[in-house]
């Protein structure tokens, strides 16, 4: 089903992850979001894991990225 208003729609989590730290920068993003593997010695890799296994904490990145690029 096409989801053309969705501005989740065909950005992976990691685009997302990765936008969101060039955006705010790891110490921001673990202020705004507030789990370990964006405060603990942050990496794409390990908040990708905490992120797909997490679904409480993954809303919360996908809210914030809609929120981000909606003040643009």
């Amino acid at each position: 089903m096409e989801q053309p208003n969705n501005p989740l729609h065909g950005k992976t989590l990691e685009a997302i992850v990765v936008y969101l730290v060039s955006y705010y920068g790891w110490e921001e993003l673990g202020v705004r979001v507030k789990i370990n593997s964006f405060r603990t010695n942050p990496s794409i890799k390990s908040s990708l894991k905490f992120l797909r296994r997490t679904p409480w904490a993954r809303e919360k990145v996908e809210k914030l990225y809609i929120a981000t690029i909606r003040k643009k």
